[in-house]
């Protein structure tokens, strides 16, 4: 467990919600957990507990099995509805072995019979208490170890990755939200990930969610939940992913993407910290954090129409800027080797590394799909290789052709191919090769997703000859 970590655990006292309705006992309970530093939220009726359960972050519940409105199994079955970890205690006067089993069965950690001695109460939610503090030692260790050793990290040391990463260091111990922008494929996610595991909130959940690949009409039910019965559909409760990284951090992929509808939601949620689902009328207290990422100008979009300004204002607390892989020099060989070690090792071949003419091409090629598209292009390679050596000769035909046979920037004045931006290059190259690739291969070409390309075939009028019922299906799945 990290010292941040430590610290924010000394610092936040353990949260008890207990529901009894004998004041003399609540009294007494209450300054038993007081008096061990324990924030404690007593109720003497099952409704009132279980509003605040619905409402705040609690660590243990301790019950009485006899209330006035409800007993204490009902509490125990709609408090595993609402947060499965929950460890609940139940009391009783009524000493009974077949209620004690019935709670255990049902999911109850522990049951005490009143009257019960002090110390043996204290002993009991100090021992529930420890076992949640090593069951979440044990998840942030698993964290920390996937991270120090696991195969996705940020690589680079070009200007613009080390300026990165200061930016990710000093708002990582933060809770301030945070905007990334990047073109697509620049390892946004990554930078979300950096952020989450190097602050505070790094042993709770990171939830990523990519808005452009959820149906409109299924979103809102995927951030916020829903309750049973709520749309044709919903043959259960959902808690939504919002509720899930509670505590965490929810990451928010092309966020640009998100129906303006959904975003008026969003925007509620992130002031004033409360969630309600799809059909419900009971609002629920979150404590999330929001990273957002977007490979489009926000800004130019809210201008537009298209993006909500106030919303985006919420999530620009700080922006960070991710560079795209043709600004980033040796970067571009780093990764590479990264990914040549990486792939062989999981495709159990022993490429010994690259020759002087293949490296040349991967630092001129200008990688409009970023990282992705390298990835792709190394491990294409790697499959494709006949020695030991990846060679530009033997991969010519399994490496990005037009680059390959493009004359460089510094030819001659009357160059119809001169320096071309992104947009213009893949335009460039889906005229001279849709008709050898398929979408599926021509996208994996160009770095982008088959939605990408079908998006620029269809705005530049570039669209396959297709039968008009096939166009007429395409436009409908795609849109």
């Amino acid at each position: 467990m990290s010292a941040k970590a430590n610290k924010h655990d000394l610092m936040r006292p353990e949260r008890i919600l207990v529901i009894e309705d004998d004041p003399g006992i609540a009294v007494c309970v209450e300054m038993l957990l007081s008096s061990r530093g324990y924030a404690c939220a007593v109720f003497n009726d099952g409704a009132s507990g279980l509003a605040h359960l619905a409402a705040e972050q609690v660590d243990l519940l301790i019950t009485d099995l006899r209330l006035p409105d409800t007993s204490g199994l009902d509490i125990l079955a709609a408090s595993k509805a609402e947060r499965p970890d929950l460890p609940v205690i139940l009391m009783t006067s009524y000493s009974s072995l077949e209620n004690a089993i019935d709670a255990l069965r049902k999911g109850a950690v522990d049951y005490l019979i009143k009257p019960f001695d002090n110390d043996e109460f204290l002993f009991a939610v100090e021992r529930v208490l420890a076992e949640q503090r090593t069951r979440r030692e044990n998840r942030s260790l698993r964290r920390s170890l996937r991270r120090a050793y696991g195969e996705r990290t940020i690589i680079g040391e070009s200007d613009g990755v080390k300026r990165m990463l200061a930016m990710i260091s000093r708002v990582a111990s933060t809770d301030t939200n945070v905007l990334i922008q990047g073109e697509s494929g620049t390892g946004k996610e990554l930078v979300a990930q950096a952020i989450h595991f190097g602050g505070e909130r790094a042993e709770r959940p990171f939830v990523a969610i990519n808005c452009g690949a959820i149906p409109s009409d299924l979103i809102e039910s995927e951030l916020f939940g829903h309750v049973k019965g709520a749309f044709t559909g919903a043959v259960s409760t959902s808690e939504g992913l919002i509720r899930e990284a509670s505590g965490g951090t929810l990451f928010l992929d092309e966020i640009s993407e998100l129906p303006l509808n959904v975003q008026v939601k969003l925007l509620r949620v992130i002031q004033e910290r409360q969630v309600r689902p799809v059909g419900a009328t009971q609002t629920y207290h979150t404590d999330t954090r929001f990273v957002a990422a977007t490979n489009r100008d926000l800004r130019a979009e809210t201008e537009s129409n298209t993006f909500r300004a106030d919303l985006f204002y919420r999530l620009n607390v700080i922006t960070i800027q991710v560079p795209p892989l043709r600004e980033r020099g040796d970067d571009i060989e780093l990764l590479a080797r990264y990914f040549l070690e990486r792939h062989c090792k999981r495709l159990g071949m022993r490429i010994r590394g690259m020759s002087d003419e293949f490296v040349a091409f991967l630092r001129e090629y200008p990688w409009p799909g970023n990282i992705r598209e390298l990835e792709n292009v190394m491990e294409r390679a790697i499959i494709m290789a006949e020695g030991d050596t990846l060679s530009l000769d033997e991969q010519f035909d399994t490496l990005p052709q037009a680059t390959l046979s493009r004359p460089s920037a510094s030819s001659a004045a009357g160059d119809a191919l001169g320096p071309m931006s992104i947009e213009d290059y893949i335009r460039h190259s889906i005229l001279r090769y849709q008709d050898s690739y398929c979408d599926r291969d021509l996208a994996a070409l160009l770095g982008i997703g088959r939605k990408a390309l079908w998006m620029r075939r269809r705005r530049w009028g570039l669209m396959k000859d297709r039968g008009r019922a096939e166009d007429m299906q395409l436009d409908h799945q795609m849109s």
